[in-house]
């Protein structure tokens, strides 16, 4: 399969492109600094600039996956970074799809990224692919994105939406970030440790989109998130037993906001978001529960 992969040099792409390659795909790398790519991704049969997301620049590939985005937890979000964050998403979404409406392509799947965050606040609900969406900036970002994805089915292309939740991985993420104050023994539980944390595996993201690159059966959205879900409470616990670190001091929520401003709610507020889709469909998580990812990862 000649897969093209937008956004490949951020955490999850760089994992795919390896899982894509050393199963024997072609990888296609579309990014903003093609030279940057190819020193980064050596491996990829071909490096491309984003202004190469065309009908030609996309016919010779059998599927597309857009991974592409401003990191959401790279900086504190002001107005302007808000809009990068919204833009980045669907500019490049929307650019994608015009590509596909050509008719020259030979690909017929668009796997796009989007968020649990698309959900909002949740509570104690269980929150599926039928939940509706939330009303806070980051549903409103995630809506805006998925509706660019979406119409790519008018031109008869399969699309997969791919709801992600915390991506926890070993080289970068939120894992990283989290692990530093046990590491100082000052972790603990983040606005009391109730909210739930939709957590998932780099690992089962990347077999989750490659599954979706394989599987027809698979379509529109789909939460990527560990089937077993946890309170913060419960992660903060798993990782103070991993490190061997105390896990009891608390983080009031006041004092995350006044440090990352609006940004703090991705953390503060969370979903029981279940992967009910891509169980229906057949696939088979490598992790499930927190304490085996974290062996892996710690």
């Amino acid at each position: 399969m000649r897969v093209g992969v937008i956004g490949a040099t951020g955490f999850v792409g760089r994992a795919l492109v390896d899982a894509l390659t050393a199963r024997g795909d072609a990888v296609v790398v579309f990014s903003r600094d093609p030279a940057k790519a190819r020193q980064r991704l050596p491996a990829a049969a071909d490096t491309r600039s984003l202004e190469a997301i065309t009908a030609d620049g996309i016919a010779d590939l059998d599927a597309v996956v857009n991974l592409a985005g401003e990191s959401v937890g790279a900086k504190r979000w002001d107005a302007q970074y808000k809009l990068a964050i919204r833009e980045s998403r669907v500019q490049t979404t929307r650019r994608a799809v015009e590509a596909f409406g050509s008719g020259a392509a030979r690909s017929r799947v668009l796997v796009n990224a989007s968020a649990v965050g698309f959900y909002g606040p949740r509570g104690d609900e269980d929150v599926t692919e039928e939940t509706p969406a939330g009303d806070d900036f980051l549903a409103s970002v995630c809506r805006d994105w998925e509706d660019e994805a979406r119409k790519v089915s008018t031109f008869g292309v399969r699309e997969v939406r791919l709801r992600l939740g915390l991506v926890l991985g070993d080289a970068g993420g939120s894992l990283e970030k989290m692990l530093l104050p046990f590491k100082m023994f000052v972790g603990g539980p983040v606005g009391g440790g109730q909210q739930w944390f939709p957590w998932v595996h780099l690992a089962d993201v990347v077999g989750a989109i490659v599954w979706a690159l394989d599987h027809g059966t698979l379509r529109g959205a789909v939460n990527v998130t560990a089937p077993e879900p946890l309170r913060y409470r419960d992660f903060a616990a798993a990782i103070g037993r991993r490190l061997r670190r105390p896990s009891w001091l608390p983080v009031p929520a006041f004092a995350l906001r006044l440090v990352l401003g609006q940004m703090s709610e991705v953390v503060v507020t969370g979903q029981r978001a279940l992967p009910n889709a891509l169980i229906a469909d057949g696939y088979q998580f490598k992790y499930s529960r927190i304490d085996d990812a974290l062996s892996e990862l710690i």
